[in-house]
């Protein structure tokens, strides 16, 4: 997969692809239906498999303040099309520059002259342009007007509505990682390189691989089963494992990370970069009145997670 982020500079090689259009925060269900369509459409123009997505998330851009919500960080995001079997990634810086664009402008300047895209999918709720002034319908007449297709996929629904990103922050934020997994196609996965932390696991008998959660919408905290994946370095492959996501309330943490215990796993996997996917919510973060407390219920834990896991 290529990663284009420049709209006005592009190699003859990277136009011309049937692409998807969104932020494609989760890669759930429903993005993934409207990426299907775009492959089917290349496929009938001889055309590369493309999505157009944005960094930042237009969202963090207009509202930069605003408490973290992202349920992937851009890596994890082009992992998972790359996985789906994306070809071109147009992942377009978001600046002032491109938000000013009216919606003909971002139709003209960005679609057809500078990406040269020949067949575009979106969402029947599809906004773009300068004050998500423009809508699917005006797309549709954009590239009549300027020879590109266009076509409006329907909303997914799943067994409880909708299927939106919305819905999968709701579902992770109440413990629920296999409604939010059932709306994504996958299980929700946590990407990033371990970090350094303060060992204390290793003396408890746990040694844990911590990663950072910031700029992540974070699911509610406490101790989950999980699925672990080493994407690099010696020790790369799959593993099973119990997690910790919050502040460590035993110790008086502040700042929220995410530490996990790897089954039957011995090495350094620092600098690593690991995806950890989350299956089911065990219990909730909670002070014990002692270390010895806290190991035996880290004990039941882990062998709860390894009964879930096996049956995975």
């Amino acid at each position: 997969m290529r990663i284009i982020r420049d709209y006005t500079f592009v190699a003859e090689k990277d136009r011309g692809a049937s692409a998807a259009i969104g932020n494609f925060d989760g890669v759930h269900l429903g993005h993934q239906s409207v990426i299907d369509l775009a492959r089917r459409a290349g496929a009938d123009i001889g055309a590369p498999l493309g999505v157009m997505t944005f960094e930042p998330h237009p969202r963090q851009y207009f509202a930069p303040d605003a408490p973290p919500f992202r349920l992937m960080g851009r890596e994890a995001r082009a992992h998972r099309l790359e996985k789906l079997g994306v070809e071109r990634l147009y992942e377009l810086n978001f600046n002032a520059a491109l938000a000013g664009l009216s919606p003909e402008e971002f139709a003209r300047d960005v679609i057809h002259r500078g990406l040269g895209l020949r067949h575009v999918v979106v969402g029947a709720d599809f906004c773009f342009g300068k004050g998500r002034a423009g809508n699917a319908s005006d797309l549709q007449r954009f590239g009549r007007d300027l020879g590109f297709g266009v076509t409006i996929a329907t909303l997914i629904e799943g067994e409880g509505g909708e299927v939106s990103s919305t819905a999968i922050r709701n579902a992770l934020s109440e413990g629920r990682p296999r409604d939010a997994a059932a709306m994504l196609g996958h299980w929700h996965r946590i990407e990033g390189e371990v970090i350094g932390g303060e060992q204390r696991g290793r003396h408890l008998g746990y040694p844990t691989a911590n990663m950072s959660i910031d700029n992540l919408h974070p699911p509610r905290f406490g101790v989950y089963a999980v699925l672990v994946d080493v994407l690099d370095g010696p020790h790369r492959g799959s593993y099973h494992g119990a997690a910790s996501i919050g502040v460590r309330p035993m110790f008086n943490g502040e700042r929220p990370n995410l530490e996990t215990f790897i089954f039957d796993f011995s090495g350094d996997l620092y600098g690593a970069e690991l995806s950890i996917g989350l299956v089911e919510y065990l219990r909730p973060e909670e002070k014990f009145d002692g270390l010895d407390g806290l190991i035996a219920q880290m004990d039941a834990d882990c062998q709860r997670a390894r009964t879930i896991l096996a049956a995975v």
